[in-house]
């Protein structure tokens, strides 16, 4: 029992970790609270600092997932992998590190799924990339992606799989509302990392 409270406790403090703050401090002297949509997370990370620190900042945010999902395996523990990547997926939402104040959760999501199912990780991504080269919205994407995910994972009859993508689909519209309504109204923005070399 005493294992399974760290685990989550550990999980949800690897969630915490703000990537996107923590780049932007240290190799870019910019705080990206004070840029773009104020958001922690690797879009406002790719808008404010460019592609090199958005990269970095999304494949950090992956991997707080992806090992806070094995902790489990890591430790011994009998605990669901998925329950350990929820929790790392409310620290990077809430993050005790930021002032409560995080990210939207898609790419730590998407981590969990990498260390609990890697071949969904693959299509997830492939999804994402391909839904974003049309779209050209990190936002619509991410939600397109996550109902995709919702739907593919009823075919794997995984009960706890099933919940837990409902949960992290449901996480990533709600952190996405004000996105849905600047889509409604037209004013989102689009991708323009790839013109830019920063």
């Amino acid at each position: 029992m005493a294992v399974n409270v760290l685990i989550l406790l550990l999980a949800y403090l690897l969630g915490s970790i703000p990537s996107g703050l923590i780049v932007g401090k240290l190799f870019y002297k910019t705080d990206i609270r004070e840029h773009g949509s104020g958001n922690l997370g690797g879009t406002n990370t790719f808008r404010t600092l460019g592609v090199k620190a958005g990269v970095a900042v999304t494949l950090a945010d992956i991997l707080k997932g992806t090992l806070a999902a094995s902790l489990p395996l890591l430790l011994g523990s009998e605990l669901h992998m998925l329950l350990a990547g929820i929790f790392a997926v409310i620290g990077h939402m809430y993050p005790v590190f930021a002032g409560f104040r995080g990210g939207k959760a898609v790419a730590t999501s998407g981590g969990i799924l990498l260390a609990y199912a890697p071949l969904l990780f693959l299509f997830i991504l492939v999804f994402f990339l391909v839904s974003l080269y049309i779209t050209k919205m990190v936002s619509l994407s991410s939600m397109l992606t996550s109902a995709a995910t919702f739907i593919l994972s009823l075919f794997t009859r995984d009960v706890p799989l099933i919940i837990v993508v409902t949960l992290l689909a449901a996480f990533v519209i709600y952190r996405h509302r004000t996105n849905i309504r600047r889509i409604r109204n037209k004013t989102e923005p689009k991708v323009k990392w790839f013109d830019k070399k920063k």
